[in-house]
């Protein structure tokens, strides 16, 4: 029998948010790449939640976008409806966040890669890792082969197989053995995996029932409209393209009879009855649980939530599921607006194989298996946009391999792509993982609205970000720069008309000169208000404007927080050799030296990490290192 063999070199498995990023990256970096998909119509599926962003994740989307990713510029296309989150508590935590349309969105992410140079869109399921022995105990993955008996050889591989690997939904009584969305599974590639010394996890997601909107009473719920103006997501979408009507979401809320019904019938539910064994996210918790593990919480939050223009579906938001198909119709009924709701699409739980991430370098490499890149949902997280930025990584550093330039990594105090993978890579994980912003510990410097300024250089030199937009950055930050230079300069007196100005405003009264910087320092007032004071202020554009404000405001706290970072840059250089024997270090207890081997850490700092590794651990391995470089 004749197989087909063809030649890439890069292959992509999975074309969701993962699979997509990381395959735009690679082609765009020139590599010839092939990106496999169970159905070319789930490409940037979004199976679950209608939208993008949110607290902290809308963090890691204009990350991405700083770094040259395509999921800002994407959701800018197709949002119906776009909100900044946390406005009134400080700038570290606000989160843009948008409601898509799935149909629109999948739609122009097909599009971009269909028109992108060197990316090839194949549908068929990958059932087999090709790998050779290396002469050090390693292996090296050479390519791939489907189900059908074709052979794609590569020089390198990136696994985004989302849900999809032995992919089983449940809700009641019913399991079937489907991807999301009732999505082939695909139920071959994980015994590849374990042949290849890969040890494999077993997660579970779920999703809420979608109704039928022109069934649904509004007046009872609260609606929640978008922001005017809108904020785009990517930093080169024009703001002015982005002001269009929005589409309102809606809040209701559960009460004491939707409770009582899940409470009868709790033993029906596959997540208590036994029939669901594998972890779930704690932070996105079943209806179910939160009635279980809160039961003296009174009601809660349902956002409902259009799935796009094109359909009447709407998204029953904090209200996922496996509850039987009956108590869920039950529960939906007794929740104010949703008496006489139709169910278009009933809650699932999904089941799926994941990997501990603990098997990957902060590359999101394979230890064990070079040349094999990781990133998304198969890494044990959650989320679309935690999958976006891995999956964008996981290329890259695909690409780098190819072309044997260095690797990229971005660390804890660059940005929450440096905390999200190194979370993933160094801690134990026993549910999948999302991000928050509490995970950040310099979250003030790691602002969703200073990413270009942070990242944009770094995707520059990849060779992700063209000299024209690195340009329109540098001449950002030289703007801002020059205007907080001129405002710490510019002088105003003590006199009646500043004073009364400034009593007008809720603000004590000078007694001698101050600087603008100093006056716009005081809470009650800002950058934007001081400008009655100020004459000669230029005409800045709104993001210069943005950044002017929050720089003068918190200087004290960011300049606080970048020296933390010089002392967690020192840990951080401070790199272990990469052939240490953790039994040879004395007096290194023994859960470290387990923990310390399984993990194999790149630096003390990431060594002090580790879940199981004291403090008193990483001064003997201090001591050790010294003595060995001696």
């Amino acid at each position: 029998m004749n197989y087909i063999e063809e030649n890439y070199d890069v292959a992509i498995v999975g074309a969701g948010h993962a699979g997509c990023e990381a395959a735009l990256a690679c082609a765009r970096l020139g590599l010839e790449t092939i990106v496999f998909t169970v159905s070319v119509d789930s490409i940037a599926l979004m199976p679950c939640n209608p939208n993008i962003g949110g607290t902290s994740k809308g963090h890691l989307v204009r990350e991405l976008d700083a770094l040259g990713g395509e999921m800002g510029r994407n959701i800018d296309k197709t949002f119906i409806q776009s909100r900044m989150l946390n406005e009134s508590k400080g700038p570290a935590v606000h989160s843009l966040r948008a409601q898509a349309d799935k149909q629109a969105y999948t739609r122009e992410m097909r599009k971009t890669m269909e028109q992108t140079e060197h990316l090839t869109i194949r549908q068929a399921e990958v059932s087999e890792l090709i790998t050779e022995p290396e002469p050090d105990g390693t292996r090296i993955c050479r390519g791939v082969k489907t189900v059908s008996g074709a052979s794609y050889h590569t020089r390198a591989v990136v696994l985004a197989t989302g849900v999809y690997l032995n992919a089983r939904c449940i809700f009641g009584e019913v399991s079937e053995y489907t991807g999301p969305n009732g999505l082939k599974a695909a139920n071959h590639l994980t015994d590849s995996l374990l042949a290849n010394g890969i040890i494999m996890n077993r997660f579970k997601t779920g999703t809420p029932a979608r109704i039928d909107g022109r069934t649904i009473d509004y007046s009872k719920m609260e609606e929640q409209k978008g922001d005017v103006p809108v904020i785009p997501f990517s930093f080169e979408t024009d703001p002015a393209s982005v002001q269009k009507p929005q589409v309102s979401c809606w809040l209701t809320h559960t009460g004491e009879e939707a409770h009582a019904l899940i409470r009868a019938n709790i033993d029906r539910s596959p997540l208590y009855n036994g029939s669901i064994k594998s972890t779930g996210p704690r932070y996105c918790p079943s209806i179910e649980d939160k009635v279980m593990k809160f039961p003296d919480k009174e009601g809660h939050q349902i956002f409902v939530e259009p799935e796009g223009l094109y359909t009447h579906e709407m998204y029953l938001s904090g209200m996922s599921s496996s509850l039987p198909e009956d108590v869920q119709y039950a529960v939906i009924h007794a929740t104010p607006g949703l008496e006489h709701a139709k169910v278009v699409r009933n809650a699932y739980a999904i089941e799926y194989d994941c990997i501990d991430a603990r098997q990957l370098d902060a590359t999101l490499e394979f230890k064990k298996v070079k040349g094999l890149f990781a990133g998304g949902q198969f890494n044990g997280s959650s989320g679309y946009e935690e999958a976006a930025v891995q999956g964008f990584m996981a290329g890259v550093n695909a690409a780098m391999h190819v072309l044997d330039r260095k690797s990229f990594v971005i660390d804890r105090s660059e940005g929450y792509i440096g905390v999200l993978i190194d979370d993933l890579v160094t801690k134990e994980s026993h549910e999948p993982y999302r991000m928050m912003t509490s995970r950040s510990e310099y979250r003030l410097l790691l602002r969703q609205d200073n990413a270009d300024l942070r990242l944009s250089e770094m995707g520059h030199d990849m060779g992700l970000v063209s000299e024209e937009r690195i340009g329109r950055v540098r001449k950002k930050k030289q703007e801002i720069d020059g205007e907080i230079l001129r405002l710490k300069k510019t002088t105003v007196g003590a006199n009646d008309r500043i004073n009364s100005w400034l009593e007008a405003h809720g603000s004590t009264a000078l007694k001698t000169g101050a600087t603008l910087a100093e006056i716009i320092c005081r809470p009650e007032l800002n950058y934007e208000l001081v400008k009655e004071l100020d004459p000669q202020r230029p005409e800045l554009r709104d993001d210069v404007r943005e950044q002017v404000n929050i720089e003068i405001k918190y200087e004290g706290y960011i300049r606080r927080q970048e020296q933390q970072v010089k002392q967690f840059r020192k840990l951080e250089n401070r790199m272990i050799p990469e052939d240490i024997d953790y039994n040879e270090v004395g007096s290194l207890r023994l859960e470290a030296i387990q923990k310390l081997d399984k993990v194999r850490p790149r630096s003390v700092g990431q060594a002090s990490r580790i879940s199981g590794v004291s403090p008193a651990d990483i001064s003997v391995l201090l001591v050790w290192m010294e003595a060995h470089r001696k």
